[in-house]
């Protein structure tokens, strides 16, 4: 199963990644536009810290997600591909998965009331805020293609 993962060492905690998230979250998807919407889109990305040392908090797709069995209206489900996938449509805004989520990767949404969660942006080829990222600190793909991709940073370290 391909995820979203998150390199530490290469993040400077330039918000590109919010940014790009917070536009394709918005109601105009534009850039500019999207920050003066009201209420103001939530990104589904959220970066945290300081001084050199960041985090990030996105959805890790859990194969036993706490979140899905918490949803008691059937909001949260497994996709066939294996990710955690949300239905807007069918959430009741009780917030348990928000509860439940070990990464704080689920929050109530501004714009809606109900709960959301990084998709992925299935609906692209990769994810923007993957491609917004300069320093290369997403990574969206296998377990086994991001053991690859950070390969030569263990090497560096070294």
């Amino acid at each position: 199963m391909r995820k979203l993962y998150f390199i530490p060492e290469r993040c400077n905690g330039c918000l590109a990644c919010e940014q790009v998230c917070r536009q394709k979250q918005s109601k105009t998807q534009s850039l500019f536009n999207s920050k003066a919407e009201t209420p103001l889109a939530k990104p589904q990305i959220r970066v945290s810290g300081a001084d050199g040392r960041y985090s990030v908090s996105v959805c890790q797709n859990c194969v036993h997600a706490a979140c899905v069995e918490a949803c008691m209206a059937g909001a949260l489900s497994y996709s066939d591909a294996g990710h955690v996938s949300h239905d807007a449509k069918q959430c009741v805004s009780c917030y348990m998965c928000v509860m439940v989520c070990p990464f704080a990767a689920i929050a109530p949404q501004l714009t809606t009331g109900k709960a959301g969660k990084c998709q992925l942006c299935l609906d692209e080829e990769q994810p923007p805020c993957m491609i917004a990222c300069s320093r290369k600190a997403l990574f969206f793909g296998t377990a086994a293609e991001y053991e690859k991709e950070i390969e030569g940073d263990r090497l560096c370290i070294m």
